[in-house]
């Protein structure tokens, strides 16, 4: 029997994998003279086939690039998640915390909503 921690991962990857190939979001680094690099602005999120397109984060000035996100259980909203755990929501998708503004020992790669949609987990590189 694999355990909890196995299995965890791989359904992480197989929910991931499954939104980004309907949904694409983009970043660009801004890289200006006097400024470090980190910042980014936000690109455009593309949606395909039945994927609904509910608002992005295009050109907005972010404190980190944006790495993941998720649908909210029905489709009609999502999540966009950046790496210093900022939280960004669209449609019917609710706000229930971040980590944006908290030290953090690792970046943040990615998100997955909880099965009703009333919650959502963010995972680091760590």
């Amino acid at each position: 029997m694999k355990s909890s921690r196995t299995r965890g991962p791989a359904l992480l990857g197989a929910l991931l994998l499954s939104i980004v190939g309907t949904v694409l979001v983009g970043t660009v680094p801004v890289l200006a003279p006097g400024v470090a690099a980190g910042g980014s602005v936000a690109g455009p999120l593309f949606n395909f086939g039945q994927a609904g397109s509910f608002g992005s984060l295009q050109g907005a000035d972010l404190a980190a690039p944006v790495v993941g996100m998720a649908s909210t259980p029905d489709g009609a909203g999502y999540w966009l998640v950046a790496s210093d755990g900022g939280v960004f929501t669209f449609g019917d998708a609710g706000y229930h915390g971040s980590t944006g503004g908290t030290h953090l020992d690792a970046p943040i790669v990615g998100m997955a909503p909880t099965p009703d949609g009333g919650g959502y987990w963010l995972v680091a590189s760590d």
